[in-house]
């Protein structure tokens, strides 16, 4: 099998989803000097940062996490493309186990209950054929040895991207999207929300909206990553 692989390799060169360099036999989706490099936030040791105040008087979040910090034609918008539209959902979860490897020394999700990624609606998952928010909740998920349940929230009303929107846009294009489906199952919990990329906070917000009447319920947000200037 190694030498199949091998040969694999020389006909169809893996490259790096985030600068295209042909991967090492060792290396996998994103290559060593990438994985160095790509700009990490460290939010998870800076419980106070950038992405929290997004949300500050929107939503009483306990902790909000991104792993990557997106610019514009950077590598990390590199991965974001191959996740959304290359089909490469496996990449997502890749990404979620290396965000947990960091996230298991911090230990700031030992009190999560559930993870709950964003839902995509219906007809968007079936033309994609998945979410890439729930592959990389998965990554997180297995990792960390947490509940995931990706049937709680309900994208019940189809909109149009996020992508170019402005701030109130965004809002208006979300609001009252999400249906949750088992409040019970939320009572007193501590839940994790997961997104792909987080920009202005509308999504989350929207999903918030649907969960925040829910008894004793506390929340905290994640993301591959976060785009600051969007």
């Amino acid at each position: 099998m190694a030498l199949i692989n091998d040969f694999m390799s020389l006909i169809y060169p893996r490259h790096c989803e985030a600068c295209g360099t042909n991967l090492l036999k060792h290396e996998e989706f994103i290559c060593n000097l990438c994985l160095i490099n790509l700009p990490k936030s460290n939010y998870h040791i800076q419980l106070t940062n950038e992405l929290g105040y997004v949300f500050a008087g929107r939503i009483p979040l306990q902790n909000a996490l991104c792993f990557y910090l997106f610019e514009k034609s950077g590598r990390v918008q590199k991965l974001l493309h191959a996740i959304k539209y290359q089909n490469q959902k496996e990449l997502a979860q890749f990404i979620g186990k290396l965000y947990a490897k960091d996230l298991v020394e911090s230990e700031i999700l030992e009190t999560i209950d559930i993870i709950i990624p964003i839902p995509l609606h219906a007809k968007k998952l079936k033309l994609r054929g998945y979410n890439q928010s729930e592959w990389f909740a998965k990554g997180i998920a297995n990792e960390l040895n947490i509940k995931q349940d990706a049937t709680l929230l309900k994208k019940i009303n189809a909109t149009n991207t996020q992508t170019n929107k402005k701030k109130f846009e965004r809002w208006e294009n979300v609001e009252g999207v999400f249906e949750l489906q088992n409040a019970d199952i939320l009572k007193n919990k501590h839940i994790l929300i997961v997104d792909d990329v987080i920009t202005t906070g509308a999504t989350i917000e929207a999903a918030w909206q649907a969960i925040k009447n829910v008894e004793g319920i506390k929340v905290s947000v994640i993301s591959i990553a976060f785009a600051a200037k969007a």
